[in-house]
């Protein structure tokens, strides 16, 4: 209890000392995210909403999310969670809907938990949410993968983000299958799960606007468009990042650390000036992540070195049907979609 009063005072501290970071500009969306924001009571979400309000314009129609895992969203936290601050969208983190999954993955939440805390959440009056699913894990068959979308979809989620599982070395996962206690990933069943993703989600109405988010229409993650369009961007808290158009910041990842640098009135953070070169990556990366595509004439803002070397990087993947041009703006096409980060690897500045 000591170190989460802590770490909200230390919050509430750094939200003040940030005040001008985005130099008054009315806020469109507010996040609630990056670790497990469900596990604070409400008043202590209140309290940081109270915060934001009295240093920051909000705009009247905001999106304001809050992530959440399954097992926290009850219909008491639910309600009061509605009734007591401006949270008008959830985020929950529930990957399957199968209890076979959900062990594998460690989660602490059910099946069973999943299911019903997205009928609690619609009982409380949140319309807006979007669920996290993940494909190609072992113990995920074509049948399971089928039945998670269906679930989905029959509940009326607006919103859906679709991760492949993927395998990173250092973590358990990835010292598991290396010391051969888990198997790799099988990239032909994840290929053929992405498949089945874009047909059916497609066929029940929702549109692929980033590689690993699908809507109904209308229902755009606001906050994650802002992000990919390259607007600026104010995050708060150990490891959150900041993002102001040539600088980036990011913050101590280390909780204990962070909350004695703010004790002392310091922001613990390092900072960089983003390069032409890092700034081209990054347009490319996200831009073609998008079903609206990498504008190379935002790349002439650049210099003149970085077009010309984009079209030469693409021409391959425009031969091979993985990249689609139309006038000045590139695609990914289906098929590139599930290539879509070694395509951009591909493309980035390499001089």
């Amino acid at each position: 209890m000591r170190l989460k009063d802590a770490m909200l005072d230390a919050l509430l501290l750094e939200l003040e000392m940030q005040r001008d970071y985005l130099d008054g500009a009315e806020l469109t969306t507010v996040y609630f995210g990056g670790g497990t924001p469900s596990q604070l009571p409400v008043g202590d979400l209140v309290r940081i909403f109270e915060q934001v309000n009295r240093l920051h314009r909000i705009a009247p129609d905001a999106e304001i999310t809050l992530e959440a895992n399954p097992d926290d969203l009850d219909a008491a936290y639910l309600a009061d969670l509605r009734c007591y601050t401006p949270v008008n969208r959830l985020s929950i983190g529930i990957q399957s809907f199968s209890d076979a999954d959900l062990q594998w993955m460690n989660r602490a939440h059910s099946a069973e938990h999943a299911r019903t805390c997205l009928e609690a959440a619609h009982t409380a009056g949140f319309d807006q949410m979007t669920v996290d699913l993940i494909y190609g894990a072992p113990t995920t068959s074509d049948a399971q993968w089928a039945e998670n979308l269906r679930i989905v979809f029959e509940h009326g989620v607006p919103h859906l983000s679709c991760y492949c599982l993927t395998v990173e070395e250092g973590t358990a996962l990835g010292n598991w299958v290396a010391k051969g206690k888990a198997p790799a990933v099988d990239e032909d069943k994840a290929a053929r799960q992405f498949d089945y993703l874009l047909e059916a989600s497609a066929g029940a109405g929702y549109e692929q606007y980033e590689i690993s988010n699908f809507a109904r229409p209308g229902h755009y993650s606001r906050h994650n468009s802002s992000y990919w369009q390259g607007e600026p961007y104010l995050g708060i808290g150990p490891s959150a990042h900041s993002y102001k158009g040539m600088t980036r910041q990011w913050n101590v990842a280390n909780n204990a650390l962070y909350i004695r640098a703010l004790e002392a009135g310091q922001i613990p953070f390092e900072s960089e000036a983003l390069l032409p070169e890092q700034r081209y990556n990054e347009l490319v990366m996200t831009g073609l992540r998008t079903s609206w595509g990498l504008d190379t004439a935002n790349l002439d803002r650049l210099g003149p070195a970085f077009r010309p070397y984009f079209e030469r990087q693409a021409e391959p993947f425009l031969a091979a049907g993985t990249l689609l041009r139309k006038d000045e703006v590139y695609y990914l096409s289906a098929t590139g979609k599930f290539l879509a980060d070694g395509i951009a690897a591909s493309l980035f500045w390499d001089k």
